[in-house]
């Protein structure tokens, strides 16, 4: 058990909660892209089938095994085909966005539930049973994950929502040498992932702002009820 944990990067007895989590998170930020671009004019994830909200349209195998292993990770991008927008670069920016917008408002809605049912006396109190402590294990991950997904995919590296962002506000005739040195950046992402002196500097301070956006939706809702 000791050698599992260690290998996790959560708590083997959360890991449970931690897979439904993804399952909600992935899933709507992927539906989010789908649905957006299809709404924009772009039919290609629709005809993919991927404007749904069946999770086994968006998972991704190794994208979901990363979550677990290094707290953080990635669903099957969601294909968009820009020329069919009205508007590409606004339109492409949006629909971007939407997918880690989608974890943020996942995440604000989970935390207002959580401190609304413990102000209630429902969960957090001594004594809680095992199914009320689940129901706050749940409520916990499902915030902090969701704000994790909505910061990591914001990071401006291919293949995540963050580059596909830079990728449409610069000018035209700059795409093609992103697109150039697209390869490597994605080898420098992997990088930034897999050796830990690396992923200090870069990826982890992430985590130490999930909090800081958790407790300030903390504060937010305490404030509606109190």
């Amino acid at each position: 058990m000791g050698f599992l944990n260690s290998i996790f990067a959560f708590p083997l007895d959360v890991l449970p909660f931690i897979l439904v989590v993804i399952l909600i998170a992935f899933t709507f930020h992927e539906f989010a892209h789908a649905y957006t671009a299809y709404k924009f004019g772009d039919p290609t994830a629709k005809m993919l089938g991927r404007v749904t909200l069946n999770p086994a349209s968006h998972i991704e195998l190794f994208g979901t095994l990363m979550i677990l292993l290094l707290g953080f990770g990635w669903a099957r991008p969601v294909p968009v085909n820009r020329d069919n927008f009205s508007k590409p670069r606004l339109m492409g920016i949006i629909v971007s966005f939407v997918g880690p917008l989608s974890n943020l408002v996942i995440g604000f809605v989970a935390t207002i539930v959580y401190v609304a049912l413990i102000n209630a006396g429902v969960i957090g109190g001594e004594g809680a049973s095992r199914f009320q402590v689940a129901v706050q294990l749940f409520l916990y991950y499902l915030s902090i994950l969701n704000i994790g997904l909505f910061l990591f995919n914001l990071l401006p590296l291919p293949p995540l929502d963050g580059y596909r962002i830079v990728e449409d506000l610069v000018p035209r005739r700059i795409r093609p040498m992103l697109q150039q040195y697209e390869q490597w950046a994605s080898l420098i992402f992997l990088l930034f992932v897999f050796i830990p002196p690396l992923r200090a500097v870069t990826i982890a301070p992430l985590y130490g702002l999930i909090y800081h956006i958790f407790h300030a939706f903390t504060r937010v809702s305490l404030s509606l009820f109190g």
